[in-house]
């Protein structure tokens, strides 16, 4: 049977850093870096300059997996991104990621799928679950898998959107999913879920597509949109409830599936949204500190890029090893929830 296994993987995160200090002192919200590092563990992110879109920092993230992985763009069968944060309604950021890896480009031009997963915080569980299908079923035999978000732009940057706001960064992460005949290694399994009941526990509607038009019309023309639909908004006690009880069911189902126990794992990649979140499922679990790595403190939540980030920084420390056996695992809007097993 044809494996599916991580060959290669990249990130990459805009260089200007925004602590928690110059949210205050240059955009002017009344907080304190205390309470931020106190509920969240987050003590600065990353934020992308003006022109710098979703799939600008997800070819960055792209080129390093394909080279780490040892391939070329024109190696690859299809394109994944999942993304909250493309760079327009439509169509999805993975043309645009295809475009600028030069498969459109001269004689040679290779014009592969390429797809969009709108799955949020789960997003990059929910197409790595793509990818490995793909591969699976003998349709690929490289595919590109990118997490990218610009919350940057869309963060309402003021007091009163300071529940949100000050847990957003940008960033993209990319693996790349690749057959193997070799049965020791690789993809072992991915679960997913959702509960459409709590769609609007953290939801940024934007628009209301019901509504005729969507976006009511002024006289010139122009589009208003009202600061309920426009800015996210999160019932942050109600996350953290079902995010624990969800992701610690979610790792249980994998566990289960393969007989195995959670002192079997080597390494725990949690999504990234709260660091106080993943410290007490860790502590449910009974799971040591080394064995769950924490990078939200350096970049806030990336969303869809927050499980390939943390995933490249801990291979490329040497944090994991030939054999071992790893645990991607996360919850996130909509609710949309996830984990996969993996032997390196």
């Amino acid at each position: 049977m044809v494996q599916a296994y991580i060959s290669g993987t990249g990130f990459y995160v805009p260089p200007r850093v925004v602590t928690n200090d110059d949210l205050i002192h240059t955009y002017g919200v009344e907080t304190t870096n205390e309470w931020i590092v106190q509920r969240t563990g987050i003590e600065a992110r990353r934020f992308a300059d003006e022109g710098v879109g979703t799939s600008d920092m997800a070819v960055k993230a792209a080129r390093d997996a394909l080279v780490a992985a040892q391939l070329e763009p024109h190696d690859l069968d299809l394109i994944v991104v999942a993304t909250l944060s493309p760079e327009h309604a439509f169509p999805g950021s993975g043309v645009f990621l295809q475009q600028k890896l030069g498969l459109c480009d001269g004689e040679s031009a290779k014009f592969v799928p390429a797809l969009d997963v709108r799955n949020q915080c789960s997003g990059f569980l929910y197409a790595l679950s793509t990818a490995v299908a793909h591969v699976r079923a003998g349709m690929a035999r490289h595919v590109l898998v990118c997490g990218a978000e610009t919350h940057s732009a869309a963060l309402d940057l003021s007091t009163d959107g300071r529940t949100v706001s000050s847990l957003f960064g940008d960033g993209a992460g990319a693996v790349i999913v690749s057959a193997s005949d070799r049965d020791d290694r690789g993809v072992r399994g991915v679960y997913l879920g959702a509960d459409g009941r709590f769609a609007e526990v953290l939801c940024q509607k934007i628009w209301d597509i019901r509504k005729r038009p969507f976006i009511p019309k002024n006289p010139d023309r122009s589009g208003t949109v009202a600061p309920e639909m426009l800015w996210a908004t999160m019932d942050g006690k109600l996350v953290f409830k079902h995010a624990v009880g969800t992701m610690l069911g979610a790792l249980m189902r994998a566990c289960t599936a393969h007989k195995i126990g959670v002192e079997d794992i080597d390494l725990f990649l949690f999504h990234q949204a709260n660091m106080r979140i993943n410290q007490f499922i860790a502590q449910q679990l009974h799971v040591p500190d080394e064995k769950i790595p924490h990078n939200i403190q350096r970049y806030g939540n990336t969303t869809a890029a927050t499980i390939p980030i943390a995933y490249d920084e801990c291979r490329r420390a040497g944090r994991i090893k030939p054999g071992n056996l790893v645990c991607f695992f996360g919850l996130g809007a909509g609710f949309h929830w996830g984990a996969a097993l993996l032997r390196e």
